[in-house]
């Protein structure tokens, strides 16, 4: 390398070091400085077992790989087109050729997932890039790009969801170069089986499904094997994708439900405040007014004496909708192991010590089984009670209306009788 090459990537290195320190946001804590000087890293290794690159080449990967995540300043769609149009910017006030800029926007763009590299210059620099696959810092990496998921896109996984994912990527990518496999497969198939023994750790049955499907594969011809296994990881690499998203919708179905039971049972709770509103208005009237009168006007009470019952009717179903319920307030540690406990009801709860209290959640957020058969068992409970206060309140606002009608007819009726 030349000392003018040599100044040109010491000045990228400063450029992007100070360029992602003000501008990259904090939550991104897997495509940061660390993952970029890596990257260059591994370039540099890859290029010294490899004769095939020029200095040219050689020195053009570098920048890129420097440039390469610069536009997750405005987030991951698009991140690489952005990167490229920084590196640009600095090639140009360093005045490179645009033949040089055109190379370096190629580089850069390859990094784009799916990775499709064109030559042996973009696949050095998309394996340096998912270089952490095959390294000892892999399990660092892979929690920081998981936090990075959660903070950046709100994709939030459970501890089994996350393991299939990794190990559905990791099974499916492929190093381009050979001096990647030489570098970093071996570590890769090592950090692939301890996903496998973390699997099996949460889901016991999974090993026996996997010795099963290693026995299959072994019966089969290496070949067939071959061309069949790449065509079964881009199936299951697409179940997977509708695996998380079934996982979302379903986490949406039940978020939806239990707003629209939540927003129902305020609506009873505002109609039966209507009516004993309502109610208490008419009694405070008639007891101040047609209640002294009766004595001198006898044909009143009757009327009067029935609207009273009317009000007092529609007040007590009204008053019964409303009423909240007290349940026992307590579940054992037994009726949890046998998945028989709603947790999710504080009604269920308030009695229990903290740590039963902890420890049965804990068992349910390990279980998905547990969890949705709870806030299923939970969305059922919610609609027998919304449908009691339903049925108080159809009887409340069937006495008012009836009632009402033939309070006022009675009145009518002991009017015309009087006069």
């Amino acid at each position: 390398m030349s000392v003018m090459t040599g100044s040109i990537l010491i000045d990228a290195e400063r450029h992007v070091t100070k360029f992602l320190e003000e501008h990259l946001a904090d939550k991104y804590i897997f495509h940061d400085q660390s993952h970029t000087r890596k990257v260059v890293t591994a370039v540099q290794e890859l290029c010294g077992l490899t004769d095939e690159l020029t200095d040219d080449q050689a020195f053009h990967l570098q920048l890129a790989a420097w440039f390469h995540d610069t536009g997750y300043i405005k987030g991951a769609e698009g991140h690489e087109a952005r990167g490229a149009d920084l590196a640009q910017a600095f090639m140009e006030e360093h005045e490179f050729g645009q033949q040089e800029i055109d190379e370096v926007r190629r580089y850069i763009m390859a990094t784009q997932m799916p990775q499709d590299p064109q030559n042996l210059a973009e696949a050095i620099l998309c394996d340096a890039d998912l270089s952490h696959l095959g390294r000892r810092d892999y399990w660092d990496r892979c929690s920081r790009y998981r936090q990075e998921l959660i903070l950046t896109r709100d994709l939030l996984m459970d501890e089994e969801e996350w393991l299939e994912f990794e190990l559905r990527f990791l099974e499916q990518h492929k190093f381009h170069t050979a001096a990647a496999k030489e570098l970093f497969r071996k570590r890769k198939r090592r950090n692939i089986k301890q996903l496998h023994k973390r699997k099996a750790l949460i889901n016991p049955d999974y090993e026996v499904q996997l010795k099963a499907k290693k026995a299959e594969q072994k019966r089969k011809k290496k070949k067939k094997e071959e061309r069949e296994l790449v065509q079964n990881r881009s199936q299951e690499n697409s179940r997977a994708i509708n695996e998380i998203k079934l996982g979302r919708g379903v986490e949406t179905m039940y978020r939806v439900t239990y707003r629209t039971h939540i927003n129902l049972s305020n609506i009873a709770d505002n109609k039966a405040n209507i009516m004993l509103s309502i109610n208490a208005i008419i009694i405070s009237i008639i007891v101040s007014t047609l209640v002294p009168r009766i004595a001198d006007q006898a044909h009143l009470a009757i009327p009067t004496g029935l609207l009273v019952m009317v009000c007092l009717g529609s007040m007590i179903f009204a008053t019964l909708s409303t009423r909240p319920k007290v349940t026992e307030g307590v579940f054992s540690r037994e009726d949890i192991e046998k998945k028989q406990s709603n947790l999710l009801f504080f009604g269920n709860f308030y009695n229990m010590h903290l740590d039963d209290f902890r420890w049965g959640m804990e068992e349910m957020i390990k279980d998905n089984e547990f969890l949705y058969s709870s806030m299923t068992r939970d969305l059922y409970f919610l609609g027998k009670v919304l449908a009691k206060k339903y049925a108080y309140l159809r009887l409340c606002y069937g006495i008012f209306m009836y009632g009402l009608i033939a309070a006022v007819a009675a009145f009518g009726i002991a009017s015309v009788v009087a006069g």
